[in-house]
């Protein structure tokens, strides 16, 4: 099943490793409309970043000034994003697991998180991971939470692919992240069906 799983999704504990959509009657306006990707979701709680709130300032060069991280310009970049309401100060960087450091969370066997500058100084020197994005902060949830928001249906699922995860598109993501389940927006209810 290598084809339908390309980010190793599959086999993830709860949801981890995929991307949750905020159903159109998201009432919480930090999540209207986002996408989200799990990062690490356990019986203790939930953890993930939002991929679709891009952010202009700090730039990325502007950010690796105040961290003193070098070169400057950096040989290579990569998009900022507000990962979430928790810890916004703290940066994140979702990358491809083709390069870890000794903080490397890996995720999926495709994919990791890291929370040190080695992964900015890798990538300002032209080297780290193939891809990336940096998120400032993250999306969080209690013991329980996460699947209590699912049976209430506020979130669908999804496996992701590279593209919806690193891409600059964040406009579509949204509606691209739903047309991977084959579902039009305009039809959606925001209310649960219970048998």
């Amino acid at each position: 099943m290598a084809d339908s799983d390309p980010l190793g999704c599959e086999d993830s504990a709860f949801f981890t490793g995929h991307v949750l959509i905020a159903m159109p009657a998201m009432a919480d306006p930090r999540f209207s409309q986002s996408i989200i990707y799990i990062c690490a979701h356990t019986e203790d709680g939930a953890m993930g970043i939002v991929l679709n709130r891009p952010i202009e300032r700090p730039s990325f060069d502007d950010l690796l000034r105040q961290l003193d991280v070098e070169p400057t310009p950096p040989a290579r970049r990569i998009r900022l994003c507000a990962g979430g309401p928790v810890d916004n100060k703290r940066g994140f960087v979702l990358h491809t697991a083709d390069w870890t450091g000794d903080g490397s969370l890996r995720v999926t066997d495709a994919l990791a998180l890291t929370a040190s500058l080695d992964v900015l100084k890798a990538i300002a020197e032209g080297n780290g991971p193939r891809e990336g994005l940096l998120a400032l902060g993250y999306a969080g949830w209690g013991p329980g939470q996460l699947d209590s928001e699912m049976q209430q249906n506020a979130w669908l699922s999804v496996t992701p692919d590279e593209k919806l995860l690193f891409d600059g598109d964040s406009d579509t993501k949204w509606r691209r992240a739903l047309a991977k389940l084959r579902i039009d927006p305009l039809l959606l209810s925001g209310q649960a069906g219970h048998a």
